[in-house]
């Protein structure tokens, strides 16, 4: 898999940690070891030069000066290769050691220069670097070569940062885990995953992640700047209403399509493995597991689903790559699954077909196309027609959407007014709303029953008999009903009503809008409120509280995090 290793070194912590890594992958993949350490001559002569007429009178002699020019080159020159011969040394013994062939290089000049040229020039098939070097200090998150290097570059990276004999406050689980969206560089982080997990004998698990709160938040920030005439237009409730069905269970659905399909590659290749599919922002959700599950390694693609081919480095794998707390892996390399490939290579679009994708919202457009492929390619067609996409969109989205897409109109308008009549707090004044809410807690209130999926926490209407998402079977499905709560309203100051951008009216206790401002104001605290109330509609919580805030954004474990704070300023 790995003919040559490179590792760059410059006598770190990380650094030595990579080495240990390095000749470890090396010994079981037969590879190969190149180290490297970049020195800068030349730049301390010129340093030398600059500060002459600083010095003392008697050196100022142009004999004297010439003198002293030559003595500090050769001092320069002569100390650092005498250093990196010393740095290189290091793998070399061990690599002797081990029997593992071994090749070093001494590099002078700007450091990142030199390892960008070396690396793009040479075909070395993975590179293992310390996140950080000797210039790291208390609150360095990547070091200026690191993250120089690593967006000049499109070799496989391996970044490491867990250091354990440093790090005694966390303890990694050994896993591997893989981050998966669809895209190439992802399923070729998977292939990768899969070899290193048979390698080191660890855990493979594979996850997934997908945004249902995004667009709840940008309808309520809509809701501020539309004018009468424009919200009549662009219709905010019966978009959020299209945008629920869609999101929350078609993309779940395309999203959950991609772990079965990784779970299938990987036992094809003999790895057992789990699969989790996880809600929220993908840095966020990414970030939290993390911390939650300390595992050995993190496998990401260079770039993801929404980034063009061009882009040096995706957003999300560079936020995380300064936040996660284990080491992580950049794949480059590209897979396809073999059902995706032969779809694409032999499986057409009708006219109809293509214009029919080409009303598919950008942002899930891709995502759709792969979805359809794969179904039509399970089924033997050979022609995409436009009857074929209902029938597959039908089985990747969820009963009721492909209505939800063509009727933002007259029949889903009065189906909405309907069931807004039906919300028994929708048309109250705040003062009746607020005493109702206050008596919540003595005295159950109707609410419509919802079912919610115990193996991938999909929540869907009642009467379901099967996930829409996962296909669990109706075991795994429980209903939910608005949750019992003790919460003395009055400790915790008593209730204010808050109304949503469709007219939905919440009441929050007043130390839950307390625990909201340690968000900073703006989209971040508006996208936290929104990822509550949303939460809040899909458990038919009509009393948002403390405690049900603290376990939607997982504050009660958070808030004890060292990094936390730092998050939240972020």
């Amino acid at each position: 898999m790995f003919k040559n290793i490179y590792l760059p070194i410059d006598n770190s912590d990380y650094s030595n940690a990579c080495i240990d890594i390095g000749l470890d992958l090396a010994q079981k993949f037969g590879s190969r070891i190149v180290a490297s350490h970049v020195y800068a001559a030349k730049m301390h002569d010129t340093r030398f030069r600059q500060m002459e007429s600083g010095l003392p009178e008697e050196y100022q002699d142009e004999q004297e000066l010439e003198k002293q020019r030559s003595i500090h080159d050769q001092l320069i020159t002569k100390g650092m290769e005498v250093i990196t011969d010393s740095y290189l040394d290091i793998p070399k013994l061990k690599c002797k050691k081990r029997g593992i062939p071994f090749l070093g290089k001494s590099l002078e000049g700007k450091n990142w220069v030199e390892l960008v040229k070396d690396i793009n020039e040479a075909d070395y098939d993975l590179i293992v670097m310390g996140i950080m070097g000797l210039g790291s200090v208390r609150d360095s998150q990547i070091g200026t070569v690191t993250n120089r290097v690593i967006r000049r570059i499109q070799t496989d990276t391996l970044l490491v940062k867990h250091l354990p004999e440093l790090d005694t406050e966390r303890s990694s689980s050994g896993k591997i885990v893989v981050a998966i969206d669809g895209s190439g560089h992802s399923f070729g982080g998977l292939k990768t995953g899969i070899e290193l997990a048979k390698l080191w004998n660890r855990p493979l698990e594979i996850i997934a992640t997908f945004d249902p709160y995004f667009h709840y938040a940008m309808f309520n920030s809509l809701a501020g700047v539309l004018s009468k005439e424009a919200s009549k237009v662009f219709k905010l409730e019966q978009q959020e209403k299209l945008h629920e069905e869609i999101i929350d269970k078609g993309l779940a659905k395309i999203y959950q399509a991609h772990l079965e399909v990784s779970k299938k590659v990987a036992e094809e290749e003999g790895v057992s493995c789990t699969i989790r599919l996880l809600d929220g922002k993908v840095y966020e959700k990414i970030l939290q597991y993390t911390r939650e599950e300390n595992p050995f390694l993190l496998i990401m693609g260079r770039i993801g689903v929404h980034s063009a081919p061009e882009m040096d480095i995706g957003g999300n794998t560079e936020n995380l790559i300064r936040f996660v707390p284990c080491n992580v892996y950049l794949s480059s390399r590209v897979f396809k699954p073999k059902i995706d490939t032969i779809a694409e290579e032999i499986i057409e679009w009708t006219a109809e077909a293509k214009e029919r994708l080409e009303k598919i919202p950008g942002f899930v457009r891709p995502m759709a196309t792969s979805a359809i492929l794969r179904y039509a390619m399970e089924r033997g067609h050979s022609m995409i027609t436009s009857s074929l996409i209902t029938e597959a969109c039908e089985n990747i989205l969820p009963a009721g959407s492909m209505e939800a897409m063509g009727a933002i109109g007259q029949q889903l308008k009065e189906k909405a007014k309907m069931e807004n009549l039906a919300d028994p707090y929708a048309s109250a004044d705040p003062g009746m709303l607020k005493n109702k809410m206050m008596a919540a807690h003595t005295g159950k209130v109707q609410s419509t029953i919802k079912i919610k999926c115990t193996a991938c926490g999909t929540v869907m209407g009642e009467g379901t008999i099967k996930c829409s998402v996962c296909n669990a079977s109706n075991e795994r499905l429980l209903p939910i009903t608005e949750k019992e709560t003790s919460t003395n309203f009055e400790e915790e100051g008593g209730v204010s009503i808050v109304t949503s951008f469709d007219s939905k009216n919440f009441a929050w206790t007043h130390k839950a809008l307390e625990r909201l401002e340690i968000f900073p104001p703006g989209h971040v605290r508006q996208k936290a409120q929104a990822r509550i109330e949303k939460n809040a509609r899909s458990h038919n919580i009509s009393t948002i509280t403390l405690d049900f805030l603290n376990e939607v954004l997982n504050l009660n474990e958070l808030s004890s995090d060292k990094n936390f704070n730092s998050d939240i300023e972020r």
